[in-house]
C-alpha cells in the first residue's frame, strides 16, 4: 500500500432532521453574514429555499442571495460571485445544489481568499493561505464536492473546464437530507451515480498491487451505488435509496476509495474537455461514453486489476474460474458489456454521437486535452498523447 495522508474536515449533518441544523451550526461556528448560491428556481418552488432562510432568520444571521449556477458551472458567475460577497460584506457562502452550486461557492470562495481573479487561482492551482469557508445544503447525489478537494469550472470563451485539487476546496459544514433529491429528474439522477461511480472507478484502476481494505471499500461502494440506482430508477420517491447513494456520493469523491492507490483520473480529463467543447453535456452522461472505451483501450496494460473489477463490480465470471488471461480478457469484455445495458437501462448515452459530438471534433476536443498535441496525459501506468486520446474516441463511437 502506498504512503497517503487522508483529510476529510467536512461535518456531516445527515438525514431527514439534517435541515434543522443549519442555523445553529452556522450561529455555533460564529458568523455574523451568508451568501446564499444557488442554481435555478427549483429550490425556491420546493419550499428549501424558506427553510434555509428560516433557519437562518430564527438565528438571527442576515444573508444575501445569488442564483444562477448552471451545469457546467461558468466562470463568469464566479467572478460576479466574488464581487457581490465582498460587497455584501459576508463571512460565509452557503450554496444550495448539487456539484455545480457546490464548484461555482467554492470557486468564489478562492477569489475571495486570495484576492486573484479565479480563474488564475483554477488553472494555476494557487493555494491560498487560508482558506474562505464554504458549506452546503445538497440537493443532488452526483459529484461529492460536498466533501471533496475538487472544484471545476468552465471557461466559456475559451472552450475549456479546468479544475484544482486541494484541502481549501474542502468544505466546513454540509446538511444531506436524502428528501432534497427525491425531485432531481431522472436522467439527471442517472448521471449523477455514473459520475459517484466513476470516482471509485478512477481510483480502483490503477497499477499498483492490490489494497485489500481500500478495495473491498470501493467493491462495496460500487454494487451499492449500482443497485440503489436501480431501485431509484423504478421509484424516484425511494427515500432510503436516495439515502444511499446520497452518502456512497459523499465517500465516492472524500479519497476514502483511493488511501493508498494512485489517482490518475484519465477519463475525467478526457470528459472535461468534451463538456468544456459542448456545454449542453451532462458530465455524467460523458464519462457512461468514455469510460467503456477507455477500459477496451487500456485493460491489456493490467489485465488482473480490470478482471477483479469486472468479476467482482459487474458480474462478470462470478464464480470466479478465470485462470488465463485469455480467460481474464473474456470476463473483463463481459463486464464492459455488463456497464454498458447497466448504464443504458438508467436512460445514460451510449455513444459520442449520443453526446452531439461528431467525428470532425474529435481533433478540435483532443488538442484542448493535449494543448495540440504537446502535452501527454497519466493512464493505467503510462502517458497517453493525442494519438491514443483519439483511438479512444474511436471505441467510443
Amino acid at each position: 500500500m502506498k504512503s497517503f495522508t487522508l483529510y476529510t474536515p467536512t461535518r456531516i449533518f445527515f438525514g431527514e432532521d439534517a435541515d434543522s441544523n443549519i442555523g445553529p451550526a452556522l450561529s455555533s461556528y460564529g458568523f455574523k453574514k451568508v451568501m446564499i448560491h444557488y442554481g435555478s428556481n427549483r429550490v425556491v418552488n420546493n419550499g428549501l429555499m424558506k427553510k434555509v432562510t428560516d433557519q437562518l432568520d430564527q438565528a438571527g444571521i442576515a444573508y444575501c442571495e445569488l442564483g444562477g449556477v448552471e451545469p457546467n458551472p461558468k466562470i463568469t458567475l464566479v467572478r460576479k460571485g466574488v464581487e457581490f460577497a465582498r460587497e455584501q460584506q459576508v463571512d460565509f457562502i452557503l450554496g444550495i445544489g448539487g456539484g455545480s452550486v457546490c464548484d461555482s461557492s467554492k470557486a468564489i470562495a478562492l477569489g475571495l481568499a486570495t484576492g486573484m481573479d479565479p480563474w488564475d487561482v483554477i488553472s494555476n492551482g494557487v493555494k491560498p493561505e487560508k482558506p474562505f469557508p464554504v458549506g452546503v445544503v445538497l440537493t443532488m447525489a452526483a459529484a461529492g464536492s460536498e466533501m471533496s478537494n475538487s472544484c471545476v469550472i468552465t471557461n466559456s470563451e475559451l472552450s475549456l473546464k479546468r479544475s484544482t485539487n486541494q484541502d481549501a476546496n474542502r468544505m466546513l459544514v454540509a446538511f444531506m437530507n436524502p428528501r432534497n433529491t427525491i425531485t432531481v429528474p431522472p436522467f439527471q439522477t442517472a448521471a449523477g451515480s455514473v459520475d459517484m461511480m466513476m470516482h471509485t472507478m478512477e481510483r480502483y484502476l490503477t497499477d499498483e498491487p492490490a489494497t485489500p481494505l481500500t478495495d473491498g471499500i470501493a467493491v462495496s461502494l460500487l454494487r451499492t451505488v449500482r443497485e440503489q440506482t436501480e431501485l431509484v430508477v423504478k421509484d424516484p420517491s425511494n427515500v432510503e435509496a436516495r439515502g444511499e447513494l446520497m452518502w456512497a456520493s459523499s465517500l465516492a469523491h472524500n479519497c476514502l476509495t483511493g488511501c493508498g492507490r494512485n489517482m490518475t483520473f484519465t477519463v475525467h480529463k478526457l470528459e472535461h474537455d468534451f463538456s468544456g467543447f459542448k456545454d449542453s453535456i451532462t458530465h455524467g452522461a460523458g464519462l457512461a461514453v468514455l469510460f467503456p472505451a477507455w477500459v477496451l483501450h487500456e485493460y491489456k496494460h493490467g489485465i488482473d486489476r480490470f478482471y477483479t473489477w469486472a468479476r467482482d463490480v459487474w458480474d462478470a465470471d462470478p464464480d470466479g474460474t478465470a485462470a488465463t488471461d485469455e480467460q481474464k480478457e473474456q470476463a473483463i469484455l463481459a463486464g464492459v458489456s455488463n456497464l454498458k445495458k447497466t448504464y443504458s437501462s438508467w436512460g445514460m448515452p451510449s455513444t459520442l454521437a449520443d453526446l452531439g459530438i461528431s467525428p470532425s471534433d474529435y481533433e478540435t476536443v483532443a488538442n484542448l486535452t493535449t494543448n495540440n498535441g504537446t502535452k501527454t496525459i497519466p493512464s493505467f501506468g503510462r502517458q497517453i498523447g493525442k494519438e491514443e486520446i483519439l483511438e479512444i474516441y474511436k471505441l467510443a463511437e
